[in-house]
């Protein structure tokens, strides 16, 4: 796929919002978010739909304004000390069928200026999808270790999220994965260049790093129980 769909006014309006970071400016402005960061990836995600199904037929791309796969521009501020009201990125969650019952696996694609990156996996799971993965970790080390080791998993991605100082309990402390085992995120993430969200290609660029992590998102889904 060679259409364009992410273009530099993204990242233009993302600039300007981080300098003008208010309701009155945002709503004099708020036809160029529509028409430049609001549209281009609504559009951007009904056309990933196709790789999607190809890579999985479990994961959505919901190309809805409202309750779909893009996330909203506005900062929930209630319980943070900075109050400025809109985000100065812009995200997609593809997320898995089952992603409103359990904690499932899902694609992410994150645009900002300067910060911009892909990924999969699992953020901030809760204490049972948690122990589910670090048990099927502690019953398949050799498929986890062949899947995180391998060359091409290597080059695209790094592991990111928090992780525990110590080992987590009822784990062995000796175990040889125990650095993994101590992850409270099962995430991992691709850095992306500004200059290449913006080519032409990159939808094709944002589909093979989803197939990169592919195994990586299977293994997650066998772990907590829905299929991939």
């Amino acid at each position: 796929m060679t259409a364009q769909l992410i273009t530099p006014a993204l990242f233009d309006f993302l600039r300007e919002l981080g300098a003008n970071n208010e309701r009155p400016w945002f709503e004099e402005n708020k036809a160029r978010y529509q028409a430049e960061v609001r549209d281009p990836m609504l559009d951007f995600i009904q056309a990933f739909a196709e790789p999607l199904a190809e890579i999985s037929p479990h994961f959505r791309a919901d190309p809805r304004a409202n309750g779909g796969s893009l996330f909203r521009i506005y900062r929930d501020t209630r319980f943070s000390k900075d109050k400025t009201p809109y985000k100065t990125n812009v995200g997609a969650h593809f997320r898995h069928e089952a992603g409103k019952d359990a904690h499932a696996p899902g694609f992410y694609l994150h645009l900002e200026p300067g910060m911009c990156f892909a990924g999969c996996g699992v953020w901030h799971p809760d204490s049972p999808t948690l122990g589910r993965i670090r048990d099927a970790i502690v019953e398949k080390p050799e498929e986890w270790t062949r899947i995180t080791t391998g060359a091409d998993f290597c080059r695209t991605f790094r592991l990111a999220g928090e992780a525990l100082k110590r080992p987590p309990r009822g784990y062995d402390p000796e175990h040889s994965l125990i650095e993994d085992l101590k992850r409270k995120d099962f995430v991992v993430i691709a850095d992306v260049e500004e200059a290449e969200a913006v080519r032409p290609d990159f939808l094709d660029r944002f589909a093979a790093i989803a197939r990169a992590g592919g195994e990586f998102t299977d293994f997650l889904c066998k772990a907590v129980g829905v299929p991939f």
